[in-house]
């Protein structure tokens, strides 16, 4: 009878068991991260009796997790690339605010201005037009400034969510450690695990993975492998391998991540963390922010530097040659932390027409000095400094460059920050051009010249007056005057002729002897030709290779910042779906489904009582037993 009574308590402590498990499946239902559990029943040895093989009952053999790699890992994927859109987004919204606001942007400042010089053009005598000239360009630079100081917030901001996101990524990994630590302990045999401590453990991967996108890999001894980037270690058995949030040796203006080499840190690279809210932070800050604030910075400096240019080959109010405008910021040149030798490097402009967006690293390797254009990685080696490309010139101030040194070269990052004006007299305002023509009194054809376009200031002041008297058997005008060397210019109506940084136009039909004078623009307060060219500009084609103007150049930026912002957003849409299916997917393998648990408590209870009832039968048929003997 003894082994009707082992099947019997057999079945009510597998009943007990599955009745235990569903009710802490039930008391779980809520609990984040948790995995549905399920009793793995196999029956026990049988014995031989009488020629035959009688069942001895059931035995638990371990309770499972019910849980899917598959599904799980899929569905770590689709988050971590959600929570890198949501983060990239958050940031990228920001600046588009920023720049597309109708009130606080810089088109309407630009458009202030440029209407400012236009009412000059209008008065070029008024000082209250020249003083609201400076005004807005005061208001201009300003605009400029504020919005690089927003531009500067972010990225300030984005260096301390990184700094943060890195504390966080270290604090899970360490409670992952210290579970793996325990699973290990915990494990009575390789069928035999801690669930609860392993659904903890899932549930800090996922959190981590939120973070930073990481890989896993299972040991034999129950411990987990945690993997971050391209699989660099970041949790290995208890062990730690943590990051730590640095300012970066190449740029001080950003946070980088590096990893602790024994005596010195070693930065990653932040094209190693593609995923998570710490990858969606790097790639915000590298390809939007960067481009944007060198987008705004070129703006500057060629509004600067053009409106200079223009402005020195003008005349001011006292009738001397226009001084700058603008003060043009200078590029930024960074040398990185641990370079070893001496060398100081200069970067200046020199075409502002051909400023990229792109920021050099200049390094020298061997006897050469290799430019790499960034963020794409083109690499250009010269054998000498300086060089002269894309619009600026790159050279040794003083010092030697030792091999494997380098230096940043940002020609356009403070240009917006660092613009600035130059002139406050309202005199100095160069609204007038410095020379002016007229046809001789005594002249007998029809000829007329314009009054001209100053191209250079190289000989201005003139001298002296310039003739040019027509000599009809040649066809041509001859130069006498301040420029004697000059000429003759054989004459074709309409026809510029150009000399000593001036180009005029004559048309009509002259007389042999007529006589056309270039002169100082003696008192010309009310001349208005520079201030029309001034004007000019806000449409004129200057940036970006001079394919675009000022403002174009602006709404270019602001498209781009826009188009992405809203590429993030349906991406973003897009992966949610995707994520609440994946999270659908794994919840009806491993969730906890009410309907299912109650019935499986009918289940085993209907088994509990059942069991019962066979040891209570053996319990009759044993007192029986001892009645007839």
């Amino acid at each position: 009878m003894s082994s009707v009574f082992s099947v019997g308590i057999s079945g009510l402590n597998a009943a007990r068991a599955g009745l235990a498990t569903t009710g802490h499946n039930i008391s779980n239902v809520s609990t984040p991260g948790y995995t549905r559990q399920s009793v793995a029943y196999q029956a026990a040895t049988p014995q031989y009796t009488n020629g035959a093989f009688f069942g001895s009952g059931v035995e638990v053999s371990t309770v499972a997790r019910q849980y899917s790699d598959f599904l799980e890992s899929q569905r770590l994927a689709v988050e971590s690339r959600a929570s890198f859109l949501n983060a990239y987004l958050t940031q990228a919204r920001q600046i588009d605010n920023a720049l597309a606001d109708p009130r606080s942007g810089l088109a309407p400042a630009l458009q202030d201005f440029f209407a400012g010089v236009q009412d000059l053009a209008s008065s070029p005598q008024s000082v209250p037009s020249r003083q609201s000239v400076l005004s807005l360009g005061e208001s201009l630079v300003s605009r400029f400034k504020a919005l690089d100081t927003r531009l500067n917030d972010l990225r300030t901001g984005v260096n301390v969510e990184v700094t943060a996101a890195v504390d966080r990524i270290n604090g899970i990994a360490s409670q992952i450690a210290a579970l793996n630590d325990r699973i290990a302990s915990s494990r009575a045999s390789p069928n035999s695990a801690p669930n609860d401590l392993l659904d903890q453990r899932d549930k800090l991967v996922g959190e981590l993975n939120e973070q930073v996108k990481v890989s896993t890999s299972a040991q034999s001894d129950g411990t987990l492998s945690v993997f971050v980037g391209t699989g660099q270690s970041l949790v290995v058995g208890s062990r730690v391998i943590g990051l730590q949030a640095t300012r970066s040796q190449e740029d001080g203006d950003n946070v980088s991540i590096a990893l602790s080499g024994g005596q010195k840190l070693v930065e990653l690279p932040s094209s190693l963390f593609q995923g998570g809210r710490l990858g969606g932070l790097l790639s915000f800050r590298e390809n939007m922010l960067d481009l944007a604030q060198n987008t705004f910075g070129r703006i500057a400096i060629t509004l600067a530097e053009s409106f200079n240019e223009q402005h020195r080959l003008g005349q001011d109010l006292r009738g001397a040659p226009g001084q700058d405008f603008f003060a043009v910021p200078a590029p930024m040149v960074v040398p990185r932390t641990n370079n070893v030798g001496d060398a100081q490097m200069s970067a200046s402009v020199v075409d502002a027409g051909a400023l990229t967006l792109s920021d050099y690293r200049v390094t020298r390797i061997g006897s050469n000095y290799v430019v790499r254009r960034l963020p794409d990685g083109g690499d250009t080696t010269y054998a000498s400094l300086p060089q002269t490309f894309d619009g600026i010139t790159v050279d040794l101030a003083s010092g030697t460059m030792a091999e494997g040194d380098s230096f940043l070269v940002r020609p356009t990052r403070r240009g917006a920050t660092e613009l600035s004006m130059r002139i406050t007299d309202t005199a100095l305002v160069a609204a007038a051009a410095p020379v002016r023509t007229s046809a001789g009194p005594g002249n007998t054809g029809s000829a007329r010249i314009t009054q001209g376009v100053v191209t250079s200031t190289g000989g201005l002041p003139l001298p002296g007056d310039i003739t040019l008297s027509f000599d009809a058997a040649a066809n041509a005008w001859n130069a006498a005057g301040a420029v004697p060397a000059a000429g003759p210019f054989a004459y074709t109506a309409g026809a510029p002729i150009t000399f000593n940084g001036m180009s005029f136009t004559i048309t009509g039909t002259p007389a042999n002897g007529d006589v056309l004078r270039v002169t100082n623009n003696t008192s010309g307060v009310s001349d208005n030709r520079n201030a029309l060219l001034l004007a000019g500009l806000q449409t004129a084609t200057t940036v970006a290779g001079r394919t675009t103007s000022y403002q174009g150049g602006y709404g270019q930026m602001v498209s781009q910042v826009g188009n992405q912002t809203r590429e993030l957003e349906v991406q973003l849409e897009a992966q949610q779906a995707l994520v609440e299916e994946a999270t659908a997917a794994q919840q009806a393998y491993s969730g906890v489904n009410l309907d299912e648990e109650a019935a499986n408590l009918m289940r085993f209870q209907q088994a509990y009582q059942a069991s019962g009832k066979v040891m209570q039968i053996a319990s009759q048929l044993f007192q029986q037993m001892l009645e007839i003997n």
